[in-house]
């Protein structure tokens, strides 16, 4: 039996699916299943309730000795310590001496990790599991692909996306499913023990100009990228309804990004996802846009 958290997630709900498709019991544990995806109820044991609660946990657990561990956003956290070291505190006896495989991001031992926001947490958080005596496994990424889904709107209205980082700063930004298909295949393997990270590339690195470039391209209109100052961009994020600390956090993680957070990560077979960005953007932003510019439409004709 596999336990999955966060099963509605961009992650979590491909995790779901791969685990299932390859006929592995799954529990899965989601606060609200009516968003579980079509069909998961029926093959999957659910317990309902929040994976950061103590006896929610020890259910879910029960019987089973592998987890994917997934924390789910906080926007409204007093801040990053809260959001991620303090929702695995209360449930680390049930992680204890299991195996865990969870996302986490890449830069650990950088000169910038400790002032990196929400990846500084991250590995934090990384280090409270591991210390349980957890077989663990840390499925280190950059930024995903899927992230410019928030942006599906300014670019159909203004072919515009917006961030802190620099344009030309080139990451190895990879599709949330490839994360997902990688947590399949450590989940699913009995063999390895002890704690390690397993880096999660795309297959190339990108700068947010050359995003803005294909992303344009697959589209048929242009797209262009815009770096904001530091402050527009945590009073963007605290307008979206982050906490004004949490929002911090994000610019720090990016200002770390600037300053080299993820570089230097070898790029082989076993840590390439094969999902390029001009594949995602046809197979996932595409028609998402599509979808997004089909309701401004319906909208405007009311």
């Amino acid at each position: 039996m596999i336990v999955v958290t966060a099963p509605t997630g961009q992650i979590g709900a491909h995790v779901v699916r791969g685990l299932l498709d390859a006929d592995v019991p799954v529990r899965v544990v989601a606060r609200d299943p009516a968003r579980l995806a079509p069909g998961v109820a029926a093959q999957a044991e659910v317990v309902t309730g929040s994976h950061g609660d103590p006896d929610v946990m020890a259910a879910a657990v029960d019987g089973a000795d592998t987890v994917f561990w997934l924390v789910p956003p906080d926007p409204a956290a007093a801040g990053v310590d809260q959001a991620f070291a303090g929702f695995a505190r209360p449930v680390l006896d049930a992680l204890a001496g299991r195996r865990v495989v969870a996302v986490s991001a890449l830069g650990r031992g950088t000169p910038v990790a400790a002032r990196a926001g929400r990846v500084t947490a991250t590995h934090a958080m990384d280090d409270l599991i591991a210390g349980t005596a957890a077989a663990y496994r840390a499925l280190v990424t950059s930024s995903f692909m899927d992230n410019l889904l928030r942006h599906v709107g300014p670019i159909i209205t203004d072919g515009v996306f917006y961030g802190p980082h620099r344009p030309d700063l080139a990451m190895p930004h990879v599709a949330t499913r490839d994360v997902a298909a990688a947590a399949v295949r450590l989940l699913r393997d009995r063999t390895w023990t002890g704690r390690a990270e397993v880096p999660v590339l795309g297959p190339e690195d990108l700068t947010f100009d050359r995003i803005a470039e294909i992303a344009g391209e697959v589209l048929g209109r242009p797209v262009r990228y815009r770096q904001v100052p530091g402050d527009a961009f945590v009073a963007a994020m605290m307008r979206a309804g982050n906490t004004e600390p949490m929002a911090r956090s994000l610019l720090d993680m990016a200002l770390a990004k600037n300053d080299g957070l993820d570089a230097g990560v070898a790029r082989t077979p076993g840590t390439t996802g094969p999902t390029t960005f001009r594949q995602w953007c046809r197979e996932v932003l595409r028609p998402a846009a599509e979808r997004s510019a089909a309701i401004a439409g319906g909208a405007g004709g009311r």
